[in-house]
């Protein structure tokens, strides 16, 4: 899912979907469980563990899912 934006929010991105427009790696899908403070939070992956990510970029709640991209939530899904 693309939020629409370039790296820096100004520009549209001219590769929209789930991939870092700098280093073309995936962003995964998680789920927050809990908000540790700090702008820190323990995420669900896909592969059945938790792990802490940054969400220093993105207003979330525990039971959103984020793109999270080298330790870096980049961006909340909308629940459909």
């Amino acid at each position: 899912m693309s939020t629409g934006t370039g790296a820096h929010g100004l520009l549209p991105d001219p590769h929209p979907g789930h991939t870092c427009i700098t280093c073309s790696d995936v962003a995964v899908a998680v789920t927050v469980v809990e908000l540790l403070g700090d702008d820190m939070a323990l995420v669900d992956t896909d592969a059945g563990t938790q792990e802490e990510v940054s969400v220093a970029l993105v207003d979330v709640e525990v039971g959103d899912t984020v793109l999270v991209h080298a330790g870096e939530a980049i961006a909340r899904l909308e629940s459909s």
